[in-house]
């Protein structure tokens, strides 16, 4: 299985990097369709059910049922950059966004996975509540799943 290491992509920002043994088309279709979501989650805290268009544009929004700490609730997020195969980055209502980078390289696709609370208003509450930790514990799982999909090809 491939490291998933950190990256340094600045102050309140979570990025993780991985090397995924398959092309970056087959990674952005998963990203770019809001109904897998829960295919990719490592979290454990995205559900199945999901409104929104079945391929993201820009400006889209898609919501999706998600349940942490035993508490169901639902989220309405906006795409906020998208490039075909490459980028795709969406933001919550609190402000931060999650950002997904992909690369090809030869041997796969070098993806990155960020966590941006720069300019979310919950930036301290997140420190305090130890959600900047888990979060990066929850990307961290995601890339090893993603790359465990992918392992036999």
């Amino acid at each position: 299985m491939n490291t998933v290491t950190s990256v340094d992509n600045g102050r309140r920002r979570v990025a993780r990097r991985v090397l995924v043994p398959t092309d970056p088309g087959e990674i952005f279709s998963l990203l770019a369709d809001p109904h897998r979501h829960e295919e990719l989650d490592g979290s454990g805290t995205v559900r199945a059910a999901v409104s929104g268009p079945s391929h993201l544009r820009l400006g889209d929004r898609f919501s999706v049922n998600m349940r942490q700490l035993g508490i169901p609730y639902r989220i309405t997020s906006q795409v906020v950059a998208i490039e075909q195969d490459r980028l795709i980055e969406w933001r919550h209502p609190l402000g931060h966004t999650w950002r997904w980078e992909l690369a090809y390289d030869g041997g796969g696709t070098v993806v990155t996975e960020t966590f941006d609370y720069s300019r979310s208003w919950a930036a301290r509450m997140y420190e305090w509540s130890g959600r900047v930790e888990r979060n990066g514990r929850g990307i961290t799982a995601t890339l090893r799943q993603l790359c465990e999909r992918f392992a036999d090809r």
